[in-house]
């Protein structure tokens, strides 16, 4: 494993062990990261040089919830999972049912 991808992997567990101390299950813990992962990646695929198209409506995406803290940031985190789950197709799959746990 490259140095970077094993500095990605200790922040993410970084995160883990945080979520975990905080008192959520391995479960919500994992699907906690995997939510946000996914909005990251889209967000990730819409940069130089993939420059695609997200599949994550504008207004419901990372950038959303970039520079948001405290409430302000639960309240859209909320937001986001809400419609999201909503949405058809694969989107509304990957995020229905999901729930804030942090």
């Amino acid at each position: 494993m490259s140095t970077e991808a094993n500095r990605i992997v200790q922040k993410l567990w970084g995160y883990c062990t945080v979520l975990r101390d905080d008192g959520l299950s391995y479960g919500d813990y994992l699907e906690q990261l995997s939510v946000l992962l996914f909005l990251k990646l889209a967000h990730e695929q819409t940069q130089p040089p993939w420059n695609q198209e997200s599949p994550v409506p504008e207004g419901y995406d990372w950038s959303t919830l970039v520079g948001k803290d405290g409430v302000e940031l639960e309240t859209q985190y909320r937001r986001v999972l809400e419609h999201l789950g909503k949405q058809h197709g694969l989107l509304g799959l990957v995020f229905r049912k999901a729930q804030n746990k942090i």
